[in-house]
């Protein structure tokens, strides 16, 4: 059974694929997984690996390309791999999504996923935290991204990881434009989200304040602004990273 659906993945272009009971996940923000599939017993979990090239790139188009490709893949094996799943053991499975769509709702309002990938990925055997508070792969170490499906499959877990593969060196914490990961064990995401994401919701409502109150030729200058292009076409490629500063300069499994 796990072997049918790793090859599944390999011939997808997943590079790692494990599996957790449902009783192995734990993660203390998160949804009980009954709530997303009534009957949930197992979580398969999918790691792709990131571009050395395109992680590393000084272009910053290059660098979004890069994730934005990979995205596209992840959500497209995530329904496959789902469906595989049902008609192949006739039994019931739900895709979790990589990013978006979030439950932007109070109080969570977008910061918390329906399902951690980072502790389902760790449940599954595929690596451990490190300083970053990002799942290490002992083969990709944290160039690499997880998504999963939830099914009502009874499947055992993966043995975990036991290496200790951060070697708490802090070059992610010194390293960080944003100094969201200064406390130990936290990251600060409106920090993170300010460097990371700027062309967000939260870069789209700041500048769209610019033009309450604005005169008309301010607002026809607003309009052919550098920054409101950037913003517009962030509203349809699709989610958006402009930061890889924590996986690039972590030496973990490198």
């Amino acid at each position: 059974m796990k072997e049918a659906i790793r090859n599944f993945g390999r011939d997808n272009g997943v590079d790692a694929v494990g599996f957790a009971a449902i009783g192995d996940y734990h993660s203390p923000r998160t949804p009980d997984p009954g709530t997303l599939l009534p009957g949930v017993k197992s979580i398969v979990v999918l790691g792709y690996r990131e571009l050395d090239g395109g992680l590393e790139s000084e272009n910053k188009q290059i660098r979004m390309m890069s994730r934005l490709a990979l995205m596209s893949l992840v959500t497209r094996n995530n329904y496959l791999l789902a469906k595989f799943i049902e008609d192949r053991f006739r039994v019931k499975a739900a895709a979790i999504a990589p990013s978006y769509p979030l439950n932007m709702t109070a109080p969570g309002m977008g910061l918390v996923a329906d399902l951690s990938l980072r502790h389902a990925a760790v449940a599954a055997g595929l690596g451990v935290f490190g300083r970053h508070n990002l799942v290490i792969h002992p083969r990709y170490g944290t160039r690499i991204i997880f998504t999963a499906c939830l099914t009502d499959l009874a499947i055992d877990s993966d043995p975990p990881v036991q290496d200790e593969l951060c070697n708490q060196c802090n070059l992610c914490v010194e390293s960080c434009p944003a100094k969201a990961l200064d406390e130990e064990g936290k990251t600060d995401p409106m920090k993170c989200l300010r460097v990371s994401q700027p062309n967000g919701i939260g870069g789209a409502i700041a500048y769209g304040k610019k033009f309450i109150g604005a005169t008309p030729e301010s607002m026809k200058e607003q309009l052919v602004n550098p920054r409101f292009l950037e913003l517009y076409q962030a509203s349809f490629i699709g989610f958006e990273y402009h930061c890889f500063k924590c996986e690039t300069v972590c030496p973990a499994c490198r």
